[in-house]
């Protein structure tokens, strides 16, 4: 199976910035066999129609339009042909209150859509220290489809995301192992991913998640070439 290689850009990058970006790692991973795709911050979504880069939503609220002030919807996702969103992302969890009932709502909703569904899932530090991390994460998956075909899970310990910190070889493998029991969709991992880890995770995982080490594309690209 191709390795799955995704960057979340988050709050960065300006539309030119990305626009840039996206142009020049589009031909350079022509020759990739990887599945490659970019989650541009909301502002800075562009149409998905690279010949070898996948885009992405960061997020969406589940409804075609209506009203919700601030929310990008999924008639703005039609309109750019993007059918891929990553769901609950720790950060959403965390900063915008996004419960696992959300979390479920946006999963069945684009699911009805036929959306490539990035599924975020990680435990905090308290729970990784009280051993309970195997349970916690299958609750996170609890309410989900397992069995749907788009489905990608992101593996990302909240305690390794943006810390410089991430799991060991043995902690990834242990989660991904188990995850791999419950579900036969990709698993990928994600928490302070960079170019001289990269190798090692991949050798263990079906891909990663870059967060800010995808902002620089020297060595995101050094990560997708590994």
């Amino acid at each position: 199976m191709s390795k799955i290689i995704a960057g979340n850009f988050k709050s960065n990058l300006n539309r030119t910035q990305t626009s840039q970006y996206l142009q020049k790692l589009d031909s350079l991973v022509q020759t990739s066999d990887s599945k490659v795709f970019i989650f541009p911050s909301i502002s800075s979504m562009v149409e998905n129609n690279f010949k070898h880069i996948t885009i992405g939503a960061q997020n969406c609220h589940y409804a075609l339009n209506g009203a919700f002030t601030g929310e990008v919807t999924l008639e703005h996702l039609n309109e750019l042909n993007i059918n891929t969103i990553l769901i609950a992302h720790s950060e959403r969890r965390n900063l915008f209150g996004e419960s696992d009932e959300i979390c479920a709502k946006k999963f069945e909703f684009f699911k009805e859509h036929n959306f490539e569904i990035f599924y975020c899932i990680g435990e905090n530090l308290e729970t990784r220290n009280n051993k309970n991390e195997l349970e916690f994460l299958a609750n996170q998956l609890s309410k989900i489809d397992l069995k749907y075909d788009k489905l990608i899970i992101a593996y990302e310990p909240i305690w390794a995301i943006g810390t410089g910190i991430n799991a060991s070889a043995e902690q990834i493998s242990k989660s991904t192992s188990y995850l791999k029991s419950l579900t036969n969709a990709p698993i990928i991992y994600g928490g302070s991913v960079n170019e001289n880890n990269a190798k090692e995770i991949l050798k263990i995982s079906d891909g990663i998640l870059v967060g800010s080490a995808s902002l620089n594309i020297d060595k995101f690209y050094q990560m997708i070439k590994e």
